[in-house]
């Protein structure tokens, strides 16, 4: 039985500013390594879901650093290919309060931006593949990226692969000449499954809830109001059986509500919603939501309630994990799905 997820992307070199500091004021920085669909890798392998990450390296000794980290978490890297001369980086500010985070990305002329079609097997990566995951943040990277990722998405539908994409708007990247609304149409209209958060679509796709404005929520998000921007999505994307959004509410830096919306055959579910009161890294909270979905649906394909969820709790949590790595088990996300939230050490 095929059992395998998939993921393809960009990981890059994490260097983060220690606790709050400013870029201004460290006089070191911690090294990690991070990107979305590594993330949703690691996620799955933690839940004991079999995980491959497939991307571009170059052969040096920050590459294979990055390697040995996937492989420690369970991640196989065994049709990754290789060449081009460096990593890609970005660089974390972690905000507080009414301070915001910040990137800086140093990713041009990354192994990945000059990846090529050919260059990647797509027939031998998904022989033991039941599903594939990218994001919207790959076509961003290079032309090149886009053009590797729709050869995967042909290779996964002819044969018959489920195929997720978190969109993941991501401004600062779209240089190469094309925009996203030009690149992503084509590449989601062959997803099976779509997940978005509150800016995605409209950035996009320029579809909105009426009366929402992302930067005014104070903590509250009406989810009843994203039930129409998922029916426009999958009458965008017929292909698109389930339509999710993930809904932030933003008290401050440190403060946010968590929840989500599933749609699916005109019905539309809402998850819990979590009251995140002191986060310690919001980096990868997208991506351990789509981990938790994937892996959601995989063991409840009966109930997109639970997979929903599961998601969702398994995402409230990452908040609490320092890194781009949501480092937790099924047991401890299925203890916050039913309710205990309690924190008491466990002994």
């Amino acid at each position: 039985m095929k059992n395998k997820v998939v993921t393809f992307g960009e990981i890059m070199l994490r260097l983060a500013t220690p606790g709050y500091e400013r870029f201004s004021q460290a006089t070191s920085l911690s090294a990690t390594f991070g990107g979305g669909e590594a993330n949703v890798a690691v996620s799955l392998a933690n839940y004991g879901v079999d995980a491959e990450f497939v991307s571009r390296l170059p052969k040096n000794d920050i590459a294979r650093a990055c390697e040995m980290d996937l492989h420690k978490y369970g991640v196989s890297t065994k049709n990754m290919v290789y060449g081009g001369e460096r990593l890609g980086i970005y660089f974390l500010e972690t905000g507080a309060v009414a301070r915001a985070s910040k990137v800086i990305y140093d990713r041009a002329n990354s192994s990945i931006s000059q990846i090529e079609p050919g260059m990647i097997d797509w027939y031998k990566v998904f022989e033991d593949a039941c599903w594939f995951h990218w994001t919207g943040i790959t076509p961003a990277i290079s032309q090149g990226a886009a053009d590797v990722c729709l050869e995967a998405l042909k290779v996964a539908n002819e044969l018959g692969i489920t195929v997720s994409t978190d969109i993941n708007y991501r401004k600062n990247l779209w240089k190469y000449g094309k925009t996203a609304s030009e690149i992503m149409p084509e590449l989601v209209s062959r997803c099976d499954i779509i997940l978005g958060n509150e800016e995605d679509c409209e950035k996009v796709f320029g579809i909105k809830p009426e009366g929402f404005d992302v930067n005014s929520t104070n903590g509250e998000v009406d989810a009843e109001k994203f039930g129409s921007v998922c029916k426009q999505m999958i009458s965008l994307f017929p292909r698109c059986k389930k339509m999710i959004i993930t809904l932030r509410g933003a008290v401050n830096a440190n403060h946010n509500t968590w929840a989500g919306v599933l749609y699916s055959e005109d019905i539309l579910k809402q998850s819990k919603k979590y009251d995140i009161t002191h986060i310690v890294d919001r980096v990868g909270g997208g991506d351990s939501f789509m981990g938790g979905l994937i892996y959601g649906l995989l063991k409840y394909p009966d109930s997109d309630a639970k997979a929903l969820e599961f998601a969702v709790a398994a995402s409230c949590l990452k908040h609490t994990i320092y890194g781009d790595f949501n480092q937790v088990t099924v047991e401890e996300v299925e203890k916050l799905m039913n309710g205990d939230a309690s924190g008491r050490v466990s002994r």
